[in-house]
């Protein structure tokens, strides 16, 4: 009996052994962590699919971890503090606010974590790059837009996404200046935030709506904005008469630019923001030296382009999303 023992165990500590040898011969990929602003929202979707579609590319890993609402910046912030712990590779991250998370960029940075930031800045300094689209001119693009659809005259509001957030301010700050330098003749009369959430912005269009019965448009600086002005404008049947110009795309606002409910829509590319973000990343661990800012250009989406192969794949990210993330 004790000889079949000895045998038996030394058959498993030859099968651990060899085990052990393997394990160590194979090298786990590097993991890349992607923190949005939210992950619900369309835009956060290709986001998503363009970080997955990169890291294949690459050969990384991509852990995907966010808040529920871009209104929880302090979710966000334990997320990456929690990232710093496990030290990943590296980190791309869309700060909820400019001041508030800037304190973790730099503890990624003294912990030798590179990071890079992707859709909306923050007042940091240590990040190997800064990815979006140029947001000012997209709001430059939207007061034209209205500008000419309003024939240079009448009154106008702005649904707005949340105070702190970058990438917005910059929008709804290029609508504003635009329209008071380009535009005298066309007031804001109205300026309110919907925090990032679609009830909150309904709630918003509607004061502004009730407050100013002859208003001749609205700019909806973000999709949640967007489609709060959208159902308020439905609502009270102003459809047409109320002309909205909006920020980014989903199912339902390609549905109501399809219908002229919607004017225009000022596009940005998520799905190729997140993976020139995510490459600046692999070029840093790879020890390149990636650009500081990559400025992404805005697209205006109309009721007569929309149908063009390059607004089409714009307005409708839905195949990458499917292809990388289904």
């Amino acid at each position: 009996m004790w000889t079949d023992f000895r045998r038996t165990f030394a058959r498993l500590l030859i099968l651990f052994l060899l085990s052990s040898l393997l394990s160590c011969g194979r090298t786990a990929r590097p993991t890349i962590a992607v923190v949005p602003k939210a992950q619900s929202h369309f835009f956060w979707q290709a986001v998503h699919a363009g970080a997955v579609s990169a890291a294949n590319e690459a050969g990384y890993e991509v852990l995907w971890n966010g808040p529920a609402s871009e209104a929880d910046f302090a979710h966000q912030i334990r997320i990456l503090d929690d990232l710093i712990n496990r030290r990943v590779s590296g980190i791309l991250i869309a700060p909820s606010d400019r001041e508030a998370l800037v304190p973790a960029i730099e503890r990624a940075h003294r912990a030798g974590i590179p990071l890079t930031i992707v859709d909306s800045g923050a007042n940091a300094e240590n990040y190997v790059s800064y990815v979006s689209t140029n947001n000012y001119e997209g709001g430059v693009m939207a007061a034209r837009r209205m500008g000419e659809i309003l024939g240079g005259r009448g009154q106008v509001a702005v649904v707005g996404l949340m105070p702190g957030s970058t990438s917005t301010v910059a929008r709804e700050t290029g609508f504003q200046e635009t329209l008071e330098k380009e535009f005298s003749e066309i007031k804001l009369v109205a300026f309110q935030y919907g925090m990032s959430n679609r009830a909150r912005s309904l709630a918003a269009a509607e004061d502004i709506l009730t407050a100013h019965p002859d208003l001749d448009g609205i700019f909806g600086s973000a999709e949640p904005g967007t489609i709060g002005v959208v159902q308020a404008v439905k609502a009270r049947r102003l459809a047409g008469k109320v002309k909205i110009v909006g920020f980014d795309t989903s199912p339902s606002l390609v549905e109501d630019l399809r219908t002229g409910v919607i004017d225009s829509l000022v596009l940005q590319d998520p799905f190729n923001m997140a993976i020139q973000a995510f490459q600046t990343l692999t070029e840093k661990l790879e020890g390149g030296t990636p650009p500081r800012r990559i400025n992404m250009t805005p697209t205006l989406a109309t009721s007569e382009n929309l149908s063009q192969p390059d607004i089409s794949r714009l307005l409708d990210p839905q195949p990458n999303i499917d292809r990388y993330l289904r």
